[in-house]
């Protein structure tokens, strides 16, 4: 078949489809009625030979074929979408866009303020507004309603682009007060109190248990490695919060570097795991939509440029 005989608008009507899996709900997005969508997938699967998505209990369900198609889809789709639209010159003093950024609370806290410095000196006017993972789903992203997505994942949809921020290696954050801050070991810290915080995945989160040693993270999982467990006595979702709990006398947080360095004065200290911890890996992820957006494209280099020197300065 050559492509003189596809119609494109079957492409975009299968690429909702698979985003949706559920013909009203595309219809809807699409701005057609109920019938035409059911139409438009009787094409799809004549073209593809292939069924495409099948009812199933859990509703309409991609088959190995559609699954195959939908990273190939979002770049073919996000190649004609540059084609078709007009360059447009982005004016960094003049410009005054609307970024959406998806920021786990720790790359919040250590990685916005030094960007917000960068972009106050060269686009004074943009703005913008931060999202909790809890606030997005990997469709707005690839929708292109969220900017990009800063966090570490354990999965990214292979449509999308994505680029390593840093690693940061993990550190505990005590009170000075702490009977074991000079004693400070294995034993001591398998003994002391402990604050648990973790919330990188996208969604709403749900209850901890300190049982739960599968789903604790990186903290437990290498504790687990060696037989151990440690003694929590709270979970948090915010890293900014395990911080100021820290304070406590017999607390201990054990955080990515970057987040317990902002909390280090005269009363917190910080002291090496004793036990070795997978790094966290920060990334950035976004939409092939916008892969090629002026505006996106300086602030993703920008991004990028400001987690170098702050991981270059941690270094000193």
């Amino acid at each position: 078949m050559t492509i003189s005989r596809i119609d494109l608008n079957l492409l975009v009507y299968l690429d909702v489809l698979l985003r949706e899996k559920n013909v009203t709900k595309a219809a809807d997005q699409l701005g057609i009625t109920q019938p035409a969508m059911s139409n438009s997938l009787r094409r799809l699967r004549d073209l593809f030979n292939d069924p495409l998505l099948i009812r199933t209990s859990q509703g309409m369900t991609p088959t190995q074929r559609a699954l195959e198609l939908e990273p190939q889809l979002r770049i073919i789709l996000a190649g004609v979408e540059k084609a078709v639209q007009p360059t447009a010159e982005f004016s960094l003093k003049d410009s005054d866009q609307l970024f959406r950024i998806m920021a786990s609370d720790y790359a919040e806290s250590t990685l916005i303020p030094a960007l917000l410095n960068k972009i106050r000196d060269s686009a004074p006017n943009i703005r913008l507004d931060i999202l909790t993972p809890s606030d997005v789903t990997f469709q707005d992203v690839e929708k292109g309603k969220v900017d990009m997505a800063i966090n570490r994942f354990d999965y990214l949809p292979q449509s999308f682009h994505q680029v390593n921020i840093w690693r940061d290696n993990f550190t505990c954050l005590m009170s000075k007060d702490n009977p074991i801050y000079n004693d400070f070991n294995l034993d001591t810290y398998l003994e002391a109190r402990h604050i648990w915080v973790s919330k990188t995945g996208m969604g709403v989160g749900v209850g901890m248990s300190p049982a739960d040693t599968g789903r604790l993270g990186w903290v437990d999982e290498a504790l687990d490695e060696i037989g151990k467990k440690r003694n929590i006595r709270i979970f948090t979702r915010h890293y900014q919060v395990a911080g100021l709990l820290a304070q406590q006398p017999d607390l201990i947080a054990t955080l990515p570097k970057q987040a317990a360095h902002l909390h280090t004065d005269d009363n917190l200290g910080v002291k090496p795991p004793p036990f070795p911890i997978v790094p966290i890996e920060l990334k950035m992820a976004w939409s092939p939509l916008l892969h090629h957006n002026p505006g996106h494209t300086w602030l993703r280099r920008l991004i990028v440029e400001v987690a170098q020197e702050i991981t270059h300065s941690a270094k000193k």
